[in-house]
């Protein structure tokens, strides 16, 4: 087992296996001793490439954000229409937790709370401002903040609702699912503009 590992980067290697880790037992469940065990690496070797539990959690975490980051950029830009665009991010937020089990749930996890990574902080930063900047073609400041608390609140929703079987005892598949969760940001920033409306 310890020291079987001949190819490739290590490193990679590991936010690889980490990830996976996670997704299957959450942050919670996640030990370094079991990566090695399941990278097929010595015990020790984690800690060539990561101080602690905390940069290796931080690393993975980093990966997510930046998948996130790029699904959500390709689906909103595939739109010129700020509504569509957000109806997009929202789906691709939910198909990608669907797809790998991951998402804020990580991203705003209470081990990283404190933890100084400045790749972190950058690729959330970026996932967050592409719903934010869309956000803001279609509501004025400070409701746009309200929005895309909204918008990532259920697009997180429907994904975990995924997750935890209860769609899937509905008969919904993922892509219905990813549907729904595009059409409830469609219905939430309409929402939003009629209420606009009214008060203005």
């Amino acid at each position: 087992m310890g020291g079987t590992y001949h190819h490739g980067d290590l490193r990679a290697e590991l936010v690889r296996v980490s990830l996976g880790l996670i997704a299957q037992r959450g942050v919670d469940g996640f030990s370094v001793a079991e990566v090695a065990r399941r990278a097929e690496v010595s015990p020790a070797a984690p800690y060539r490439h990561f101080p602690d539990r905390e940069s290796l959690v931080a690393a993975v975490a980093t990966e997510v954000a930046r998948q996130l980051a790029d699904e959500v950029e390709r689906a909103a830009g595939a739109h010129s229409d700020p509504v569509e665009a957000l109806a997009a991010a929202a789906g691709a937020y939910t198909g990608h937790l669907v797809r790998q089990r991951v998402g804020l749930d990580l991203l705003s996890a209470e081990s990283l709370r404190g933890v100084r990574h400045a790749e972190l902080h950058e690729q959330t930063r970026r996932l967050s401002d592409q719903f934010l900047q869309r956000t803001m073609a279609v509501a004025a400041p400070p409701d746009a903040l309200q929005l895309v608390e909204q918008l990532f609140t259920q697009a997180h929703g429907y994904g975990v609702f995924w997750l935890n079987g209860v769609f899937a005892r509905h008969g919904y598949t993922p892509e219905l699912v990813v549907e729904k969760s595009a059409r409830a940001a469609r219905t939430a920033v309409h929402g939003y503009r009629r209420t606009a409306d009214l008060e203005g």
